[in-house]
């Protein structure tokens, strides 16, 4: 690792986009960039034709990457410049707060995330395989692709778009033959249902880390003065269908330490459709020095442990979102995972409390995995 570009203090998530054509995956892309709740995004692409690029959103362009407006950048890249262009995109520069990487045309899905899990890159984070599924094609897609069900099989999400085409009893069959093919030993993806490409952004992104400009007050974007023009032409309707009913989400605080343990049984054992985790949790006495930094995505769960700040609140805040779980089940079982008191400041820590830690640290990455 070059010492003169030490890593950054939060990893970048990157996002693989997969579908075959006539999915909706482009759609969706361009709605992620259109509704992107603040976030600087960075995409991937084989093509500059997926993206809806015109004159009035390009504000430069650089050898093969193209700057968009409100700080979002593209790379029209192929198979082999990939890591090039990750190293490009997650230099503290770039200032990027997510990557997307469109898959057609660079890899399959699977080499993707293979590529991704094992990148020397300090300053990436899998952030999960979303395979978009034409719910009205689903058959016709399998018969002439069965290798969609490899696809499926490593999927973290799946969105099942186009539902506005079927009725809900060839919906049902449809998401039920999409779970049985992505099922396997440590579990299924979850699965969601859109029109258009249309998904909440949350689901797939955190809250911007920061506003657009330093700025308290800042000038109005285009985007901005997008969704106040469609908020207006929606009304009531468009609050009635928001996009946030397509999955759940459950919040869980606790001011007393988790178990080390009981909390890897819950994450170990997390249900079908539970499709991200992210948020801070305190051991107590397992490590005093640090809280953990929480990050789950489908079958993939890091820790990443970060002192605490000086007169900082030492308390678990865990931000849970799938889709068809039982967020009151979800609540209840996190708060089982609790100590049942919060230790004394002067606690020692014994090697007991080391060993209930071992379960943690086996997803904690190493320094020498940054060589």
């Amino acid at each position: 690792m070059n010492p003169s570009s030490p890593p950054r203090k939060q990893q970048i998530p990157v996002i693989v986009l997969a579908g075959f054509l006539g999915s909706g995956k482009t759609t969706l892309l361009n709605h992620l960039l259109r509704n992107r709740a603040g976030n600087r995004i960075g995409v991937i692409v084989n093509d500059f034709g997926a993206i809806e690029i015109d004159a009035m959103t390009v504000s430069g362009q650089v050898g093969s990457t193209v700057s968009l407006g409100n700080g979002c950048l593209c790379c029209a890249v192929d198979a082999s410049e990939l890591d090039t262009f990750l190293e490009t995109l997650t230099r503290p520069a770039a200032r990027l707060d997510v990557i997307v990487i469109e898959a057609s045309g660079l890899a399959e899905p699977q080499e993707l995330v293979r590529m991704l899990l094992a990148s020397d890159n300090p300053h990436i984070v899998y952030g999960g395989l979303v395979e978009v599924v034409d719910a009205a094609e689903f058959d016709a897609t399998r018969e002439r692709h069965p290798e969609i069900d490899r696809h499926l099989a490593v999927a973290d999400l799946v969105v099942l778009n186009k539902t506005d085409r079927v009725g809900s009893e060839e919906q049902t069959r449809i998401r039920d033959a999409v779970t049985a093919a992505g099922a396997s030993a440590d579990g299924a993806p979850a699965v969601i249902g859109a029109t258009y490409g249309r998904v909440d952004p949350e689901l797939l992104l955190d809250p911007a880390l920061r506003p657009d400009s330093e700025e308290k007050v800042r000038q109005l974007t285009f985007e901005d003065l997008l969704l106040a023009e469609r908020e207006e032409e929606e009304g009531d309707a468009g609050h009635t269908q928001h996009l946030h009913t397509a999955y759940d989400s459950v919040a869980f605080t606790a001011d007393v330490p988790m178990n080390p343990r009981r909390l890897m049984e819950f994450l170990d054992s997390r249900p079908q459709g539970l499709y991200r985790i992210k948020g801070f949790v305190d051991f107590g006495t397992g490590d005093r020095a640090n809280k953990y930094a929480l990050h789950a995505v489908g079958r993939f769960l890091r820790f990443d442990p970060q002192p605490w700040k000086r007169g900082e609140v030492r308390r678990t805040q865990l931000v849970l979102i799938g889709s068809g779980i039982a967020p009151q089940v979800l609540h209840k079982e996190l708060a089982d995972c609790r100590e049942s008191t919060a230790p004394g400041p002067d606690a020692p820590q014994d090697a007991s409390h080391e060993r209930s830690m071992w379960g943690v640290l086996r997803y904690v990455q190493r320094p020498g995995d940054d060589a």
